[in-house]
C-alpha cells in the first residue's frame, strides 16, 4: 500500500506512544538547539547473538524514528553501536573453544580469537556480522558503528580531552555510586595495556588534559605514560555511555528498566561533559509464564527464532508495539492472540483516517505503508482447521479458506497459505500433544446429538449466524445455566482443547455436514 498523507491536525491528534515520545524529543532538540540530521541510537554487546530483546529495541526505536519524521519533516539517521571494545571477565558457558577464549579475558572483544569457525577475525567481528545480518534481515534502516573503530580512527579523541578536561566533576558524579574499596581504584578512562592488550580497571596517577595523556601503573608493576586516543584507552562502562551519547551527537535512545539509574547517571555525566542527554524511556523487562524476568541463560524465555517459526515478524512487532513500558508475559501461549490481533489491526486500517489511522499499530509496524491485503480467515481458524481436519496440508486448508471466502483475491489467498505454515507448525508442537478428549455428561450428550441431527438438516450453504443460532440453542434446549458451560464441554468433548472457535464461522468454513461427523466421531468415542 503507498504511503498516505496525513494533515498537521491529523499529526497533533495522534496518541500512540510513538508520537508521544517523538515529541518529547522535539522539547529536547530545542533545548538542544541544532539542525542537523537527528541521531537515533541503539546499543549492542557483542558478547553474544542478537536476540529478542534486540530485535525490540531496534524495532520500538524505529516506530518512534518514523512517527518524528512524519511530525518534523527533519532527516534522521539510526545508528546500531556494538560495545566492542569492552573486554570479557568470563567465559560464557555456551560458547565454543573455552579454552581459547579463557586466554583472552579482558582483552577487547575485537582482539579475541574467533572461536566460530567463520572467515571473521575476531570474537566480535563474527558477532557483529550476525548483528548486521540479523537487522538486514528484518529491513531495518541503520548504520552500524564499531566502538574499536570509533576508539581507534581518534573519533572519540575529542571525547577523551573533554572527559579529563572535567575529570573531577565525572568521578564527583561516579564515585558515590561505588562501594568504598572501588572508589580507591577507579577511573573513567581504562587503558589498554601495551604489553598485553588487556583492558586494565586501574586508577589513574597523573592526567594532563593539555597534553591529552594519563600515567598508569600496568600489570608488571611498570608505570607508562600515554596518549588517550588512538585506541589506547577507552571510557568505563558508567562513563562510557555519556561518552558515547556526547560524541556522537545522540538525541534518543531507550533503554531497559534494568538500567534506568544508569541512564540517570549518563545524563549527568553527558551534562558535565558539556552536552544534552538524549531523549528516550526505560522499557519494561519481559516475564515467562511464570511472572519471572526472562533470563538468557536460565533459558525461560523465547528464542526469537522460535516466535518466528510460529508466526510472522509482524506478530512479534505488534507484541513489541503494545504497552511497552508495562512489564509482559513472553512466552508461547502469547503467539496465537499477537497473530490474529496483527489482523485484526491491518483489516480495520483500510477504513480509517487522520489520527485513528496513526494511532493503528500497522501503521508503526509496516513505516507508515501497511500492506493492502491481508488473510481472510484468522490464525485461529487455521488451527482448528489443522485439529478438525487432521491435515496440515496448505491445499487442504487453502480448499476450506476459499470455500468460505470464493471472492477472495490471490493475494489474501496468498496471506492465507504463510499462515497455513505457521498454524501447521504451532499445532504440532503445542496443542496436539496436548489434546484430552472426555465423555461427555448427559446433558451434553443429548445436545451434541440434537446439534448434528440440526446440523445435517441445515446443510452446507446456509450463513454462519444460521449456524451459530443452532449452535446456541442445542446448548439452551438442554436447560445449561451458563451456556458457557455448553461451549467448555462442546469443545471438550469434540476438540479435546479447554477453548475452542467460534461455532459459526467454523461450522461454515469446515463444512456444516463434515462438523456433524466430527460430532458423531466424538460421541462415539465415549
Amino acid at each position: 500500500m503507498s504511503r498516505r498523507q496525513f494533515s498537521k491536525a491529523d499529526i497533533d491528534a495522534a496518541k500512540s506512544w510513538p508520537f508521544g515520545e517523538a515529541r518529547a524529543l522535539v522539547k529536547r532538540l530545542e533545548r538542544a538547539g541544532h539542525d542537523d540530521p537527528v541521531i537515533f541510537e541503539t546499543g549492542y554487546g557483542p558478547s553474544g547473538p542478537p536476540h529478542i530483546g534486540t530485535f525490540g529495541e531496534v524495532a520500538r526505536t524505529t516506530m518512534v524514528r518514523r512517527a518524528f519524521e512524519l511530525m518534523t519533516g527533519r532527516k534522521t539517521r539510526l545508528i546500531a553501536f556494538s560495545d566492542d571494545m569492552d573486554g570479557m571477565r568470563k567465559v560464557p558457558p555456551q560458547l565454543p573453544n573455552q579454552e581459547l577464549l579463557a586466554r583472552h579475558l579482558q582483552e577487547p572483544l575485537t582482539s579475541v580469537p574467533n572461536p566460530f569457525g567463520t572467515e571473521h577475525p575476531s570474537f566480535a567481528h563474527h558477532n557483529n556480522a550476525q548483528l548486521r545480518a540479523f537487522l538486514d534481515r528484518f529491513g531495518f534502516d541503520y548504520d552500524f558503528v564499531s566502538a574499536t573503530e570509533c576508539y581507534k580512527s581518534g573519533r572519540f579523541d575529542e571525547t577523551l580531552i573533554r572527559v579529563l578536561e572535567r575529570y573531577d566533576a565525572v568521578m564527583e558524579i561516579i564515585l558515590p555510586t561505588l562501594g568504598a574499596e572501588r572508589r580507591e581504584t577507579y577511573s573513567p578512562i581504562l587503558p589498554i595495556s601495551p604489553k598485553t592488550g588487556r583492558v586494565l580497571y586501574v586508577p589513574m596517577l597523573e592526567i594532563d588534559a593539555r597534553a591529552g595523556t594519563v600515567v598508569f601503573e600496568d600489570e608488571d608493576g611498570e608505570r607508562i605514560k600515554t596518549e588517550v586516543g588512538g585506541g589506547r584507552t577507552k571510557l568505563q562502562w558508567k562513563a562510557d555511555w555519556a561518552g558515547r551519547w556526547f560524541a556522537l551527537g545522540v538525541d534518543y535512545e531507550m533503554a531497559g528498566e534494568d538500567l534506568t539509574e544508569s541512564v540517570k547517571l549518563s545524563s549527568r555525566i553527558v551534562r558535565a561533559l558539556g552536552g544534552e542527554p538524549p531523549a528516550g524511556f526505560n522499557y519494561q523487562l519481559f516475564l515467562d509464564e511464570e511472572g519471572k524476568k526472562i533470563s538468557k541463560t536460565k533459558g525461560n524465555g523465547i528464542a526469537i527464532e522460535e516466535w518466528l517459526t510460529y508466526a510472522s515478524p509482524e506478530s512479534l512487532s505488534l507484541f513489541m508495539f503494545q504497552n511497552p513500558k508495562a512489564a509482559k508475559k513472553l512466552y508461547f501461549d502469547v503467539i496465537p492472540k499477537m497473530a490474529d490481533e496483527y489482523l485484526g489491526f491491518l483489516q480495520k486500517y483500510p477504513a480509517q483516517n487522520g489520527a485513528a489511522a496513526l494511532d493503528n499499530p500497522v501503521w508503526h509496524i509496516h513505516e507508515g505503508a501497511p500492506p493492502a491485503d491481508t488473510s481472510p480467515v484468522s490464525f485461529a481458524m487455521l488451527l482448528n482447521l489443522v485439529s478438525a481436519s487432521g491435515s496440515a496440508d496448505p491445499n487442504v486448508l487453502l480448499g476450506f479458506v476459499k470455500k468460505y471466502r470464493p471472492n477472495a483475491s490471490p493475494a489474501e489467498i496468498a496471506a492465507a497459505r504463510a499462515l497455513t505454515v505457521y498454524a501447521e507448525r504451532y499445532f504440532e508442537r503445542f496443542i496436539k500433544p496436548s489434546k484430552m478428549f472426555r465423555a461427555p455428561t448427559d446433558a451434553e450428550r443429548a445436545a451434541l446429538e440434537a446439534l448434528s441431527a440440526r446440523l445435517k438438516e441445515i446443510g452446507d450453504d446456509a450463513p454462519e449466524d444460521v449456524y451459530q443460532t443452532a449452535v446456541f440453542d442445542a446448548g439452551k434446549a438442554q436447560r445449561f445455566v451458563n451456556i458457557r458451560d455448553w461451549f467448555s464441554g462442546l469443545y471438550e468433548v469434540v476438540f479435546g482443547q479447554k477453548e475452542g472457535p467460534r461455532m459459526g464461522p467454523f461450522i461454515k468454513i469446515y463444512g456444516a455436514r463434515a462438523t456433524a461427523k466430527l460430532i458423531d466421531d466424538a460421541l462415539a468415542r465415549n
